[in-house]
């Protein structure tokens, strides 16, 4: 007997399947969800073939060319009597530099003076002295060995002035030292003493340094493995340390050998217009390599560095940007040598290319 209010109860599996049913219906009435991805703006520039010349740079340092300076130093224990010349002051050539005052030459000059005087005396006596013997001999008065003995003490005479006059000429050079005369046009670089003062022989006491200002090189510090890439006669330029045009130079000497373990190594340099340049004045400077023509190019900003891996960036038919690991070669201001992974007209990104991931898409701006 039904009970009022008794429900109609329904199978357990019918009512699992009106249940589903119910889901199912809710899930159709929810919104659909769509994903977007935000495009990335670079800027892209073409890979193109054309021709690099590699840049090593340097840091020199401006000085004097080979006969191009002069240091005065006393030939001995000297005082000195005469400087004119203060630092700053052009010279000419022949003009006076240094007067020394060396008593010992003086009286080495004085002593050599008498020594030629007495050897000439001797030389005229041994002739008289000859001739007088000869006379003797052809009359029959005196024997054959008075002649020899004669000849002997004149050939004796002779070289003995030969000797003083030798000697004499050494101590004229030696005293011809206590004058220095400039050698060249140029300019008092450096003085280290004044006149009355007491100074000693040797390098160790220089005096007055004079230095060429149209005869200037640079020694540049070039990195040994760069030695091999730098040929004599290749240009350069001198970078100008106050911000002006650089200089062009040329490369004038390179080293044959370096030292074992060394890091740099020295290569001179001739620059075209010396007059703007100091000696002892530091600068940088860059020595063009070997030309590499023919290659694939793209700018400097589209390399990146990840790691030991070089990578450029490029733009793809389908708007995205992919990874192209990269053999670099030949890195310039105006263009980077790229040896295998991206070929010419490729479109390289060289900006917005910092954190892009491979198949980012992207939107090409200016």
């Amino acid at each position: 007997m039904r009970h009022p209010g008794d429900g109609i109860r329904l199978p357990l599996g019918l009512a699992l399947m009106s249940l589903l049913a119910g889901l199912a219906a809710c899930h159709r009435e929810a919104p659909e969800e769509t994903v977007t991805e935000t495009a990335v703006a670079v800027a892209v520039e073409a890979a193109r073939t054309g021709s690099v010349r590699e840049v090593i740079a340097a840091s020199g340092l401006v000085t004097a060319s080979p006969g191009g300076e002069l240091v005065v130093t006393a030939p001995e224990a000297a005082r000195i009597a005469e400087l004119p010349k203060a630092e700053g002051d052009r010279v000419r050539a022949g003009d006076l530099l240094v007067r020394f005052e060396i008593p010992s030459l003086a009286a080495a000059v004085g002593t050599a003076r008498a020594a030629i005087e007495q050897a000439q005396a001797r030389v005229e006596n041994a002739k008289a002295a000859a001739a007088r013997v000869a006379g003797l001999y052809e009359r029959g008065v005196a024997a054959r060995k008075e002649v020899e003995d004669a000849d002997r003490e004149l050939r004796e005479a002779v070289a003995a002035l030969a000797q003083a006059q030798s000697a004499a000429g050494a101590a004229n050079t030696l005293a011809g030292r206590t004058i220095v005369r400039a050698a060249f046009t140029g300019v008092v670089a450096k003085r280290w003493h004044n006149p009355g003062d007491l100074v000693e022989p040797g390098p160790g006491d220089p005096i007055l340094r004079v230095i060429d200002p149209a005869h200037l090189e640079v020694a540049a510090a070039v990195p040994v493995g760069a030695l091999a890439r730098i040929a004599t006669g290749a240009p350069a330029r001198i970078i100008d340390p106050g911000g002006g045009e650089p200089v062009d130079a040329s490369v004038i000497a390179r080293p044959a050998a370096v030292e074992p373990g060394s890091v740099t190594a020295t290569v001179r340099l001739r620059p075209a217009s010396p007059d703007r340049l100091t000696a002892g004045m530091s600068v940088q400077v860059e020595i063009l390599g070997a030309e590499h023509a023919g290659v694939v190019l793209v700018p400097p900003a589209a390399i990146v560095r990840d790691g030991e891996t070089t990578i450029v960036m490029t733009v793809g038919p389908d708007s995205k940007a992919h990874r192209n690991e990269v053999e670099l070669g030949v890195v310039a201001p105006d263009g980077a040598e790229i040896r295998k992974g991206v070929k010419a007209g490729d479109r390289v990104i060289v900006r917005g290319q910092n954190g892009l991931p491979d198949g980012a898409a992207v939107t090409i701006g200016s």
